[in-house]
């Protein structure tokens, strides 16, 4: 395999097969990996080096993505009821960068793993792996997720979201290799209305009787 500079002044590639094996058995078969196939060119003099030396700072490189936190989402919104669920869920999808580390092309990807949803009542959910999900509007005020929250008490509230992101990083085409360390992104705060309801037995509708109790403009009884 040819590994021709990358520029005209530059030093020519080396060929590395890319194999693994257990690491808890003393001489092991080693095989070739199943996700790359042949040889790829790593440009550097020692490319064992470069590739420690890549580990060794990955994790502060994933860090400085810029990864999109996704957004926080709730049924319903911005108002909801006292007592009744608000369905709450996560948009945060995975994505992929191609940056160049040490001279090497590095694809890192970036994995929403698992979710905090604070409420601004004083509870939270999580760490938890559900992203939750959106339901049908007829749902809102009965169906209770594993992402919902109930309220007991009126009032506005803020509530965010925090997204773990867990990452993989590939060096000029190599195997996907784990990053040890997550990616902590938390999303801007949404005000949440809480209202209660009351209830009451009038004779007319507000179209008989726009005066009528509980129709808009109508004075409070």
């Amino acid at each position: 395999m040819d590994c021709p500079a990358k520029t005209p002044d530059g030093e020519e590639g080396t060929p590395v097969i890319w194999r693994q094996a257990p690491k808890s058995i003393t001489n092991p078969t080693w095989t070739d990996y199943p996700a790359v196939s042949g040889p790829t060119c790593l440009y550097a003099p020692e490319p064992e080096n470069v590739l420690a030396n890549i580990a060794a700072r990955i994790l502060n490189d994933f860090r400085q993505l810029p990864v999109n936190p996704g957004t926080l989402e709730a049924q319903p919104f911005p108002h909801t009821l006292k007592g009744g669920p608000t369905n709450f869920y996560a948009t945060a999808g995975e994505q992929g960068f191609d940056v160049t580390i040490l001279g090497q092309t590095v694809h890192l990807t970036a994995t929403p793993a698992s979710y905090t949803y604070t409420f601004g009542d004083g509870t939270a959910l999580g760490p938890t792996p559900g992203a939750g999900y959106s339901i049908p509007q007829t749902e809102w005020l009965t169906n209770e997720t594993r992402t919902s929250h109930i309220y007991t008490e009126t009032g506005n509230y803020q509530a965010a979201l925090t997204t773990s992101f867990t990452g993989t990083y590939s060096v000029n085409n190599g195997p996907p290799l784990p990053i040890n360390g997550t990616l902590d992104l938390t999303t801007p705060a949404k005000t949440i209305l809480v209202w209660k309801t009351e209830r009451a037995l009038v004779a007319d509708t507000c179209q008989e009787n726009p005066n009528s109790w509980g129709c808009p403009g109508a004075a409070e009884k």
